[in-house]
């Protein structure tokens, strides 16, 4: 095995690319690729066929890759510094975007419209992929897809599942080609019981934390949805009632 480059310099323009991957949602998207953190989530890029781009180690590489990625090595310190998360294990590495194209007509949709903490869109991409869920459309202001806390909040399923980041328009219009409804998730007196509707080739819109789905989606819904619950409860975390619709959408 040929030595590797040994990185010591903050300077070096590969860690500069790195903290840029990380830190900067223009750079990520000019680039076409992303930043990953840790051996787990290293290995389930290598099983999911993603394509790594480049590999910073702290300490003697845990993996073997293939031939053609470039890799490095660092102090801690440093693979500290070019991470965006505090206390990073190592191996940092980069990945390339995956094609937007959604693919072949997908039997269930998941909307997620202006949700703007990370983690929950990453919670979501986990449990659509543990649902199989067809197919996860970001609409409006959603948080990126690719920032580290969604990419680790995802567990690996930003490898797996199938996620396109679409206007209004484009998701409506992509809607009608399948033939597919669109239910929206709120609060209101016309709103149906979930376990009512059937739901699979069919898609549901999840909306902002604070202030849910926006008037201009709901007017665009054939229905709305309620998760029943204790009137007396808050309303649920929007990663938890994404879930819980992802559990009704797979039972078909």
């Amino acid at each position: 095995i040929e030595p590797m480059e040994q990185l010591t310099s903050r300077k070096n323009p590969f860690i500069q690319r790195l903290r840029s991957l990380g830190r900067d949602r223009g750079f990520r998207q000019q680039e076409g690729e992303f930043l990953c953190d840790g051996c787990k989530l290293l290995a389930e890029a290598l099983a999911c066929g993603a394509e790594i781009t480049s590999v910073l180690w702290a300490d003697v590489p845990g993996v073997s890759l293939p031939e053609n990625v470039p890799q490095y090595q660092a102090p801690k310190e440093l693979l500290q510094y070019a991470s965006s998360m505090e206390n990073s294990p190592g191996p940092l590495f980069s990945v390339r975007m995956r094609s937007a194209d959604p693919g072949a007509a997908p039997q269930r949709v998941l909307v997620l419209e202006n949700l703007q903490d990370p983690g929950n869109v990453g919670t979501v991409l986990r449990t659509a992929a543990a649902f199989q869920s067809g197919l996860v459309v970001l609409c409006g202001s959603c948080a990126d897809p690719y920032n580290p806390k969604c990419v680790r909040a995802s567990m690996g399923a930003i490898f797996r599942q199938r996620f396109v980041q679409w206007s209004l328009d484009e998701l409506c219009g992509r809607l009608a080609t399948w033939d597919m409804p669109l239910y929206g998730a709120a609060l209101h007196r016309e709103a149906v019981d979930i376990r009512e509707l059937r739901l699979e080739n069919a898609a549901v819109a999840v909306g902002n934390e604070g202030s849910g789905l926006s008037e201009e989606l709901l007017s665009r819904c054939n229905k709305r949805l309620i998760i029943p619950m204790d009137p007396n409860s808050e309303s649920l975390n929007a990663a938890v009632a994404a879930s819980v619709i992802l559990w009704e959408m797979s039972r078909g």
